[in-house]
């Protein structure tokens, strides 16, 4: 079994919601052929248990697809703060070395007004994050680096941001 100690510096609710998504078998990145073919649908049924699980939570917050060969994922994100919804558009390509290394979100729109960013609008993970992801190597796929990244990193700078002025509701 798959054992939460691993999840140091991730809060309750965050592992509370890991813990629901299927763990992915397929090692496999996107120059692996049919292997890549299986890892991919893996992603999707990933993607969906977890979007029904916020479903159910009443928290659904990101639309994503990807194109034909799975490598390059766009779609939107959301956050409510304050009863008002900020919404930006998200986009990554998985790399070669996917699944050994997590996929660079990114937030473009939003490139330049926190610190927490990497150029090109890329989000900085904190540093539980990397180490959480290669040791749970395959098992982890998007749906994980959206709810262990994104998701947290929504809910530290949106606050922030809206606090500071650095963005405004549209």
């Amino acid at each position: 079994g798959w054992c939460c100690q691993e999840m140091s510096g991730v809060d309750a609710a965050t592992k509370a919601t890991v813990q629901k998504l299927p763990m992915l078998t397929t090692k496999a990145g996107p120059r692996d052929g049919d292997a890549w073919v299986k890892r991919m649908k893996e992603e999707l049924l990933a993607l969906i248990a977890y979007q029904k699980v916020n479903k159910e939570a009443g928290n659904e917050w990101f639309h994503i697809e990807s194109n034909q060969t799975g490598t390059r994922w766009t779609g939107k994100v959301w956050y409510v703060h304050n009863l008002l919804r900020y919404e930006f558009d998200l986009e990554f390509e998985l790399p070669a070395t996917y699944p050994n290394v997590s996929p660079e979100l990114a937030l473009p729109e939003l490139d330049g007004k926190t610190e927490k960013m990497y150029r090109g609008g890329k989000i900085c993970l904190d540093s539980h994050f990397r180490p959480l992801w290669a040791r749970n190597v395959p098992h982890f796929g998007i749906a994980h680096a959206m709810a262990l990244g994104m998701g947290p990193w929504l809910a530290v700078e949106i606050p922030s941001l809206v606090a500071a002025g650095r963005i405004t509701h549209q």
